[in-house]
């Protein structure tokens, strides 16, 4: 199964949704990075579920606990081992689905492929996995933040309504202020509200999370397979419910001419390289160029609905399958850390490898 990821900064994830927990095993983090517990557990605690009304209820504290790599408060090079314990899950709330297909879950291709599965709550397949990898981000984030990088991602669309502004047009700071997580409040309450209403006909809905990279200096990236905009559209797409990556101008990029697209190049005042546009999203041959990095992932709307739902069973049976649980009627608010901290481990993999490109 594939539980791992990265080159130099690797980490491999365990555990299930209704198991006696998950985590992960990072290897490949230099030594002397300080290891801030503080800002760990805030970053588990904005993925945390039962933040709001608009999110699952399953109420799950998230604190972990470190098992190996860490001494005085620094990695010392070794494997860091972090777990987190699962407190409140409830697998009675699946019992009546354990023969049952559910709509656009993993349960039909989870048992073609293993010719067993785990029906509570998915299982391996369950988004609580991202847990371990905002623990193992959190980390990339602190070897980031000493070399001046610095992730930030927010919500810019839920449903049909769309913020029409840029990122540079965003106050960023305000995006922590609300439980949608997106920056201009007046859309934030909009979406809540909507979000809400949605929550109360037993539906769900998808949205869009934006995230800007400031801070990454020109150079980091492979040509060919392993391009930088390639390993940030496999890192975003292995996140559960994400149906769509896109970074840069995107698919906006072909309304526009050849003339109209490139990117200039210029020496600023202090004699360094910038573009005048940014139509690349600071990578130009998969590679970082200096400027910005920015992108836009689309999670689709969450499978499991409070409502009832024709399928079949594994006998081949029609079946009804009744929505019970606890579950988020829109995933994007949750979904902010985990897609900064995908984005944190693909940076902190390329910073290593690149450090062996040229002597």
């Amino acid at each position: 199964m594939g539980s791992t990821y990265g080159k130099i900064f690797k980490i491999a994830t365990f555990g299930e949704s209704h198991g006696v927990g998950i985590g992960v095993v990072i290897e490949g983090c230099p030594a002397g990075v300080t290891f801030d517990t503080d800002f760990i557990q805030s970053e588990l605690t904005r993925r945390k579920p039962g933040q709001s009304r608009i999110t699952t209820q399953r109420k799950e504290a998230d604190e972990f606990e470190v098992l190996s790599g860490v001494f005085e408060g620094k990695t010392t090079g070794t494997p860091i081992a972090l777990i987190i314990r699962n407190e409140d899950q409830r697998s009675k709330d699946y019992s009546h689905i354990a023969a049952q297909f559910r709509p656009s879950h993993a349960d039909y291709t989870y048992q073609v492929k293993y010719g067993v599965r785990d029906y509570r709550g998915g299982g391996r397949s369950s988004a609580r996995e991202t847990a371990a990898r905002v623990a193992a981000g959190a980390l990339a984030k602190l070897l980031l933040a000493e070399l001046g990088v610095n992730v930030q991602a927010y919500v810019s669309q839920v449903g049909a309504m769309k913020l029409e502004k840029s990122y540079d047009e965003l106050d960023l700071t305000e995006t922590e202020n609300n439980a949608v997580r997106c920056p201009d409040p007046v859309m934030a309450q909009q979406m809540f509200d909507y979000i809400d209403s949605v929550r109360k006909l037993g539906d769900s809905v998808g949205g869009v999370v934006n995230c800007v990279i400031k801070g990454t200096p020109a150079g980091w990236g492979e040509p060919v397979f392993d391009k930088l905009h390639a390993e940030l559209g496999k890192a975003m797409l292995s996140i559960n419910a994400v149906k769509g990556f896109e970074y840069g101008s995107g698919f906006e990029g072909v309304t526009l001419l050849g003339s109209q697209h490139n990117d200039a190049f210029y020496i600023d005042d202090n004699e360094k390289v910038h573009t005048r546009t940014n139509h690349s999203g600071g990578i130009q041959g998969g590679i970082s160029n200096g400027e910005d990095i920015y992108f836009k992932v689309a999670f689709k709307p969450v499978a499991t609905i409070m409502q009832d739902q024709e399928s079949i069973d594994q006998h081949g049976d029609v079946a009804i399958v009744q929505g019970k649980g606890r579950h988020d009627p829109c995933v994007v608010p949750r979904a902010v850390p985990i897609v900064e901290a995908m984005a944190a481990l693909v940076l902190a993999d390329f910073y290593l490898r690149n450090k062996s490109s040229r002597v």
